[in-house]
């Protein structure tokens, strides 16, 4: 009777299949990246570390245009005004809005920091794949001359880095992405690790796939969830790194309105009382770190559930 009901049901297949099998894997992984958005849009610090770096996104790319005064215009006459109707964050030494200044700031933190995680997330997943892939001398070789290489502050390294080469944009992204690249690495052979002895791998084996068919096509699919998570943290990294290094003076250069550095060039002020020119930008670069933060967790969470 039960058989019948099935075939009633599905012709050929059982009552819990339905006609011609699996569903393909696209619709598998749509299914899937559908799940993953509905659980992290009901998870309240996403949605708030969401809406906090969208808005300071929306200040990178259009904050010229809503800005209440030009971030880079001087006024003497108007320096070190305290946050009032006119200028709600202030004025810095030279008589420039604050408030504009921290929305137009946005724009070269949010351009490199990005740029420096992409490439240490690209290069630390390649480097990953093959130390874990390749267990052997050669695996073994490069994850310790990378262990080892964790073992300098990146503050150190950056600075003597840009110290011999000279401070620029492009610089900035690329020290800090090699900088990053050690640690996306350690993670991701972690992950490469626990999948290569796997029966998918094997199989590709057998099929003839070649070492980088089976890293690229076969494992790296799989080991998506560790690298996101990675890539994320590692973004709220590259933004106080980015700001530490202007505020330093190997950073981005003036006449930026850069955050980190508005504060090397106003934080001596705080002794005489002008905490503004400082309280601002030092809390637009603490929300958005912040805010990736709780981004990164929520992901974490989420793709490991």
């Amino acid at each position: 009777m039960n058989d019948m009901a099935s075939e009633a049901i599905y012709p050929g297949g059982s009552g819990d299949e339905p006609p011609g099998g699996d569903p393909p894997d696209d619709t598998l992984n749509d299914t899937r990246v559908r799940d993953t958005l509905q659980l992290l849009l009901h998870s309240p610090s996403f949605v708030a570390g969401a809406l906090i770096l969208v808005w300071w996104i929306v200040c990178a790319l259009a904050g010229a245009g809503f800005a209440p005064h030009d971030a880079y215009a001087s006024d003497p006459l108007s320096s070190l005004m305290p946050p009032d109707r006119m200028h709600w964050c202030g004025t810095d030494q030279l008589g420039r809005d604050i408030c504009s200044r921290v929305i137009v700031g946005a724009r070269d933190i949010l351009t490199i920091a990005p740029l420096a995680t992409l490439v240490g997330t690209l290069a630390g997943a390649a480097l990953g794949l093959v130390t874990g892939y390749f267990e052997g001398a050669f695996g073994t070789l490069v994850a310790r001359t990378l262990d080892a290489v964790l073992a300098l502050p990146l503050v150190i390294v950056a600075l003597l880095v840009l110290a011999a080469v000279g401070a620029s944009n492009l610089a900035v992204v690329l020290v800090i992405g090699i900088t990053f690249a050690p640690l996306v690495a350690r993670t991701v052979r972690a992950a490469v690790l626990a999948e290569r002895h796997l029966d998918y791998v094997a199989a590709a084996r057998l099929r003839g796939a070649s070492a980088l068919a089976v890293m690229f096509t076969e494992i790296l699919p799989n080991v998506w969830p560790p690298i996101v998570v990675e890539a994320t943290v590692r973004l709220g990294y590259a933004i106080f790194a980015v700001a530490t290094l202007s505020f330093l003076g190997f950073g981005i250069q003036p006449p930026s309105a850069d955050w980190g550095l508005a504060l090397a060039e106003s934080y001596t002020l705080l002794a005489g009382g002008a905490w503004w020119t400082v309280a601002f930008d030092a809390l637009a670069i603490a929300s958005l770190v912040v805010a990736v933060n709780l981004i990164a967790d929520s992901l974490g969470e989420v793709l490991a559930s």
